[in-house]
C-alpha cells in the first residue's frame, strides 16, 4: 500500500472520522500528506507572485465577514472602487474544489496550498449569483471569485467567498496591511452610504436552512384624506414622526435624541395599519422595515439593518403577538420576542434616526413590559372607532364610484355606531354588489344598504363583526 493511502487509514481508524474529532483528524492528515509529497506549486501561488512581484506568502490578509443579505451591497461597493480606481486593470479568476472543502470556506491562505495535496485549488469559471431586487431588478454578485487589481497603484487582491455558516466573507490581500485596511475601510463606507436596500420597503425571510433573504415591497398610494380620524388626531402623529424628521437637525444641535417608539392601539378595522402605511409612504426618504407573521423571529436582524440603512422606520403590526410568544425559535434560553424587541430599541444610539412604529389591538398585553422599560415607547395613541362625524366621512369616501341614491344618509350613519372604517367600507361594497343584481348599473339607495346592513349584522353574527371590527354588541335597528 502506498505510504500517503496508509497515512489516511490511519486518521480514519484511529481518530473516528465521522466523530466530534473530525476536523483535528483531518488536518493532522492534511500535515501529514503535505510533508510527506514533495511539494508543487499552486497555480494560484505563481499568480500571485507575479501579480505582486512577491511571496504572496509574506504579504498580509486583512478578512471581514458580512452578513449573506449584504452581498449586492458588497458587490456594488466593488464595482464602484474599480470603476473609479483610474482605469486600473482587473482580472477575475475562478476557484473549483471538491464540495467538502467549498462547504468549509475558502481564503486567500487556501489558495497558496501546494497542487499536489488534498487542500489544493485550481482555477475555473468564475460563479455569478443573479439576486432579484425590486421591479425585476437584479444584482448580478460574484460569489466565489479572486479579483487581481493592478495598475502603478499599489497592486491588490481581493477574493470574495461564502462562508461555512452560509455567511459571506471578503479577504485583500496587499503588499502592506494599511493599504488593505484601507480598501476594507472604503468599501464599508460604500456599502452604507449606497446601500441598494437604501430609501426600499423591505422585509426579510428565512428559508428551512436557515438562510436570510431580503424581500422587497410596494406601499399603496394612501392620501391624507384616507385617514380618518378624529379632529386632531393625525396631527399628533405626524408631530411625532415626521416633525421629527423634519427638524432633525436642530434637535441634535439641542442634545434631543432622535431615536422614538409610537405605538397605536385601539380596535380591529379602525386604521391603524393604514396609517402606519401613509406614514412610511410620506416618508420616501427613510427605508422601511416591515415585521408581521415569521418576521418576528428575525427582529435582531431587522432592526441591525433598520440600523444600517437609518434614516428608516420600522413597522411592526400586531405586535401583542409578539408579546404572546414565548421564545424566539432557535434560541437557547426563554427570551421572549418583546424583550429583544425593546432591548433593540434600547441600543439605539442617542443620534440614530429610526422610528419604531407598534400596532396592537391589545395593549394590555403590552402594558406591563413597557411600563418596565420606560422610554422605548415615547408615544402611545389609541386609534377609536369612528364617532358620528367620522362615520359621516367613511360613507363619502367608501362611496366615492357609486351613483348613491339616498333619501338619507344620516339613518345609516347612526345604525353603524360602533361599527369600524372597515365594516362601513365592506357595507358599502356589498351594497354596491346588492345593486349591481338588480341592474346594469352601480345605483345604491336606501334599500341596498338596508339589505346590506342585514346581511352583515344579523346574517353574518357575531363573527363577522368581529371579523370587521365591529363591536359585537351591534344590533340591527331598522333606523
Amino acid at each position: 500500500m502506498p505510504r500517503r493511502v496508509r497515512l489516511a487509514c490511519t486518521v480514519a481508524e484511529g481518530s473516528g472520522i465521522f466523530g466530534e474529532d473530525f476536523a483535528g483528524a483531518f488536518k493532522q492528515f492534511l500535515d501529514q500528506a503535505n510533508a510527506v509529497a514533495p511539494s508543487k506549486e499552486a497555480p494560484f501561488t505563481k499568480r500571485l507572485r507575479s501579480h505582486f512581484g512577491a511571496d504572496p506568502s509574506t504579504l498580509p490578509i486583512i478578512g471581514q465577514d458580512f452578513d449573506i443579505t449584504r452581498h449586492p451591497d458588497l458587490q456594488m461597493a466593488i464595482d464602484t472602487f474599480l470603476e473609479h480606481g483610474d482605469g486600473r486593470p482587473v482580472e477575475v479568476v475562478g476557484i473549483t474544489a471538491p464540495q467538502f472543502q467549498m462547504d468549509f470556506g475558502v481564503g486567500i491562505s487556501q489558495l497558496l496550498a501546494p497542487a499536489n495535496t488534498p487542500m489544493a485549488l485550481s482555477e475555473g469559471p468564475v460563479e455569478h449569483l443573479d439576486i432579484p431586487l425590486e421591479e425585476g431588478e437584479v444584482a448580478t454578485c460574484v460569489q466565489r471569485g479572486l479579483f487581481l487589481v493592478g495598475g502603478e497603484a499599489e497592486k491588490l487582491a481581493l477574493l470574495v467567498s461564502r462562508t461555512r455558516h452560509g455567511g459571506l466573507r471578503l479577504e485583500v490581500m496587499a503588499p502592506a496591511r494599511e493599504a488593505a485596511e484601507k480598501l476594507l475601510a472604503e468599501l464599508r463606507t460604500t456599502m452604507r452610504n449606497r446601500s441598494l436596500y437604501r430609501g426600499r420597503v423591505l422585509s426579510l425571510s428565512q428559508s428551512s436552512m436557515g438562510q436570510l433573504s431580503v424581500n422587497f415591497h410596494q406601499l399603496p398610494a394612501i392620501d391624507r384624506g384616507q385617514i380618518v380620524l378624529p379632529e386632531g388626531l393625525l396631527d399628533r402623529v405626524e408631530r411625532h414622526t415626521i416633525g421629527f424628521s423634519r427638524h432633525a437637525e436642530k434637535l441634535l444641535a439641542a442634545g434631543r435624541h432622535l431615536k422614538r417608539g409610537m405605538l397605536l392601539h385601539g380596535p380591529p378595522g379602525t386604521g391603524k395599519t393604514l396609517t402606519a402605511m401613509y406614514l412610511a409612504s410620506l416618508m420616501s426618504d427613510r427605508t422601511v422595515m416591515l415585521l408581521k407573521g415569521r418576521g418576528f423571529g428575525l427582529i435582531e436582524h431587522s432592526c441591525a439593518m433598520a440600523r444600517m440603512l437609518a434614516p428608516s422606520i420600522v413597522i411592526l403590526e400586531d405586535v401583542d403577538l409578539v408579546a404572546e410568544e414565548r421564545t424566539r425559535p432557535g434560541a437557547s434560553g426563554c427570551t421572549p420576542l418583546l424583550f429583544e424587541l425593546l432591548n433593540e430599541m434600547d441600543g439605539l444610539a442617542e443620534d440614530m434616526d429610526v422610528i419604531f412604529l407598534l400596532t396592537t389591538n391589545r395593549p394590555d398585553l403590552l402594558e406591563p413590559a413597557l411600563a418596565a422599560r420606560p422610554g422605548r415607547v415615547d408615544q402611545a395613541i389609541e386609534i377609536p372607532l369612528p364617532d358620528e362625524g367620522c362615520r359621516r366621512r367613511l360613507f363619502e369616501l367608501y362611496g366615492e364610484g357609486l351613483e348613491l341614491q339616498l333619501d338619507d344618509m344620516e339613518p345609516f350613519i347612526r345604525r353603524t355606531e360602533g361599527a369600524s372604517g372597515a365594516f362601513i367600507r365592506e357595507l358599502l361594497r356589498k351594497s354596491a354588489v346588492i345593486a349591481a343584481d338588480e341592474s346594469d348599473g352601480l345605483v345604491v339607495t336606501d334599500k341596498h344598504l338596508s339589505d346590506a346592513i342585514r346581511e352583515l349584522i344579523v346574517e353574518g353574527g357575531d363573527l363577522t363583526k368581529s371579523l370587521l371590527g365591529a363591536r359585537t354588541t351591534m344590533g340591527f335597528s331598522s333606523g
